[in-house]
């Protein structure tokens, strides 16, 4: 059931109850639409796992209604209070160690000691994580290593028939998925670029991001760390600077291109266009979609991450 705006106080209630009783429920943040399961029901938990078909070894991002919820579940660092208070409620997931009694089912940990925790703003969202009552874990409401969807119309039919309620917002405002941070030490890891830059931390703490020294290729320790991934069913060229015969070519301030991310180089525009324009291309059929190529500077940084894994090779 797909929620019309005018009923959506009740609905969301409806939907509150539904995660508490081991229902899916798929709900807007300010990055993608999410499919939601309590993340203290191992059954529910496994239930999304089988619905998206995502393996069992990709962790899940625990959805909290506020940061006093979030900081009970884990072993708080200085680190991460301090970019709790400054990015909190906002598109920042932190991963932190798990309480030997966190509620949190091992299942949607992946097995691993550790957890990546977000504190949406959302105002859907966090209305609906109140009612629930219970962190609730929601990676991005598409078939495994497919696109992210940014709007209720890029949903996937098969996945959704699968959920108690649906509740259409309308379209995410950043339209790319949640920085990751691992803010276990004294530095701040970039696990996963996203709508909170390097460049926004270290204003903002002084502090540079780093990077992990390798790539975590199958045994990630946080979502979207997969080589292929965020890919549509179209192979994706990246780095274009012309359209071959059968392309669909998606430009970047580009003349001539059949669709346009931003035509003045505005990168959030960019950033909050980017999956619906792969989705609306991908649904043109075509041999293969060309991007031209994106500024590697601030969220421009999490465009072309994003890009790169939907133009590896599938598995």
């Amino acid at each position: 059931m797909i929620l019309a705006p005018q009923n959506q106080d009740k609905t969301i209630e409806r939907a509150g109850l539904a995660l508490r009783q081991g229902k899916l429920v798929v709900f807007p943040t300010e990055t993608v639409y999410g499919i939601g399961a309590a993340s203290n029901n191992p059954n529910a938990v496994a239930k999304l796992y089988e619905v998206k078909k995502r393996p069992q070894f990709n962790p899940l991002i625990v959805h909290c209604a506020n940061k006093e919820m979030a900081f009970k579940l884990v072993k708080v660092t200085k680190l991460a209070k301090h970019l709790g208070d400054i990015f909190w409620p906002g598109p920042l997931s932190l991963v932190l160690t798990c309480l030997d009694n966190s509620p949190i089912c091992s299942l949607a940990r992946a097995g691993l000691d550790s957890v990546a925790l977000r504190v949406p703003s959302h105002p859907i969202c966090k209305k609906l994580l109140e009612i629930a009552g219970v962190p609730i874990v929601a990676p991005s409401a598409n078939p495994s290593g497919k696109l992210s969807p940014t709007k209720v119309n890029h949903l996937d039919e098969a996945l959704i028939s699968h959920c108690t309620e649906v509740i259409d917002a309308g379209t995410c405002s950043a339209g790319i998925e949640s920085t990751i941070i691992d803010a276990r030490n004294e530095a701040p890891v970039i696990l996963r670029t996203g709508p909170i830059t390097n460049l926004d931390i270290k204003n903002q703490t002084n502090m540079h991001c780093i990077y992990p020294k390798s790539k975590q290729g199958n045994s990630p320790i946080a979502p979207g760390q997969l080589e292929s991934h965020y890919a549509p069913f179209a192979n994706v060229r990246i780095n274009a600077t012309n359209k071959k015969k059968g392309e669909i070519f998606i430009g970047f301030n580009t003349p001539n291109a059949d669709l346009h991310l931003t035509e003045t180089g505005d990168l959030i525009e960019a950033a909050a266009k980017l999956f619906d324009l792969l989705h609306v291309a991908d649904k043109m059929n075509p041999i293969s979609i060309a991007v031209a190529p994106i500024p590697n500077i601030g969220i421009g940084e999490a465009i072309n991450e994003r890009l790169a894994r939907a133009a590896a090779p599938r598995n």
